[in-house]
């Protein structure tokens, strides 16, 4: 049996259900703006579901996202934020993982900014969140020229990375460029990653996507949506998760059965993304445990 990392669940839309408010571009950010302690609950809830990693809810604080709304000059401010409710909520033996998000916008590598702007970017939210993580999350990667360019940009936390991946969600081999997703093993290993997962995508396109990341000899893993798809309104400037719908059949159990799927290709590190929430992880626990598996 095998020693598993267990992430926690998806943050935005679980924090979007729980506002209760109409959603803003700003996504996430804008809830814990406005609901003070909401994401250190939301991390609370999911260690006691049984995660051991807590993800800072820093994926969407860029300047270029906050860029012509009220919170454009907050952004040192609102890493800060994150980062204090996630300390809030950790306990002996968990750990908090620094999540850097895509810049412009998620499923969008036409819109990457070029190599040089991009890991200045990068590197600039690596060093306001490095001091207070155990590790950096890159996350939502959506091509090879993302790839290069958050690796050498996290570099700056001076701590360990782990590479996330999106991938097309009919095709797992491809990330979400049409790129194969085998290509971002030598890139990745190169580039000083720790891990390489696969998330935001559908959970049916993660055995192909485990599959070609495993060239890489380093640690894998996964953690899926749940959404039905990713919208053509979605891949507009600026869009709201509104134009997302949750799959109605992704319920804890059946997200599980495709969890343990990973697990059996030899994923060791796994959780939920969007429209995954503490029920999630709390099944992923429960069945890990039950086929003998270590939570670490």
């Amino acid at each position: 049996m095998a020693e598993i990392v267990l992430l926690d669940g998806g943050l935005g839309q679980e924090l979007v259900h729980r506002a209760g408010d109409l959603p803003t571009p700003l996504w996430s950010t804008q809830v814990m703006v406005d609901h003070p302690g909401m994401v250190g609950q939301l991390h609370a809830d999911y260690f006691a579901a049984g995660a051991t990693v807590a993800t800072t809810n820093t994926y969407c604080v860029h300047h270029d996202r906050l860029e012509g709304t009220p919170l454009a000059a907050r952004f040192h401010d609102l890493h800060m934020a994150a980062l204090a409710e996630a300390r809030g909520a950790v306990v002996p033996g968990r750990r908090i993982a620094g999540s850097i998000g895509p810049l412009e916008a998620s499923y969008r590598p036409d819109r990457h900014p070029p190599h040089d702007v991009a890991v200045a970017r990068y590197a600039e939210v690596a060093r306001e969140i490095g001091p207070q993580v155990d590790l950096i999350i890159c996350e939502t990667v959506a091509s090879l020229a993302h790839v290069r360019a958050v690796l050498e940009g996290a570099k700056a936390a001076g701590r360990p990375v782990w590479l996330s991946v999106t991938v097309d969600d009919e095709d797992g081999a491809r990330l979400r460029s049409g790129e194969a997703t085998a290509d971002v093993c030598a890139i990745a290993v190169a580039g000083g990653a720790e891990a390489l997962l696969a998330n935001c995508s559908a959970p049916e396109a993660m055995p192909a996507a485990l599959a070609a990341l495993k060239g890489a000899g380093l640690p894998i893993g996964a953690y899926a949506n749940g959404f039905t798809q990713i919208t053509k309104d979605f891949l507009r400037d600026k869009p709201t998760v509104d134009s997302l719908h949750p799959r109605e059949d992704m319920t804890p159990e059946r997200y599980a059965v495709h969890v343990m799927g990973w697990v059996a290709q030899g994923a060791t590190i796994v959780g939920g993304c969007c429209e995954t929430g503490p029920a999630h992880i709390a099944e992923l626990t429960r069945a890990l445990r039950a086929a003998g598996h270590t939570i670490v």
